[in-house]
């Protein structure tokens, strides 16, 4: 559920992704233009070992999910990432990812993202991205 940014400005809607499974890529929290959240609760599922540890590819799928909302274009898809994996995130927490559009050229964006479990970071990138004139798959 997208909540309303603070200043009692109208929620901005989704207009991207909107088929995508919240399970495993995050549920859209705050949106609003050129910022959003996501919010992700892993599972048992995303575990690679015995001892919960999640697939980082989870945490990453998370913060693209974010930043594909901060874009907000029905038409956008991720070109490149440069992100740091900072701490392991384990099985049944919390992670929040935030991206805000720090850049916008043409149909290029760059997009900052972060994720946390609690304060702590788990992860901080810059994914580039591009709005695309049609689907990308046509």
């Amino acid at each position: 559920m997208c909540t309303a940014p603070a200043g009692g400005l109208q929620p901005v809607i989704p207009n991207t992704h909107l088929g995508i499974d919240t399970g495993l890529c995050g549920a859209p929290g705050e949106l609003e233009v050129g910022r959003a959240s996501v919010r992700l609760v892993t599972t048992e599922a995303m575990a690679v070992d015995d001892r919960g540890l999640v697939h980082g590819g989870f945490v990453f799928g998370a913060v693209d999910h974010a930043a594909m909302l901060a874009v907000n274009d029905p038409n956008v898809v991720l070109g490149s990432a440069d992100v740091r994996f900072k701490a392991p995130v384990r099985v049944g927490e919390q992670v929040t990812c935030s991206a805000r559009v720090t850049g916008e050229k043409g149909r290029k964006r760059l997009v900052e993202v972060e994720a946390r479990v609690g304060d702590a970071v788990v992860l901080t990138g810059l994914l580039t991205c591009f709005v695309l004139e049609q689907h990308v798959l046509g």
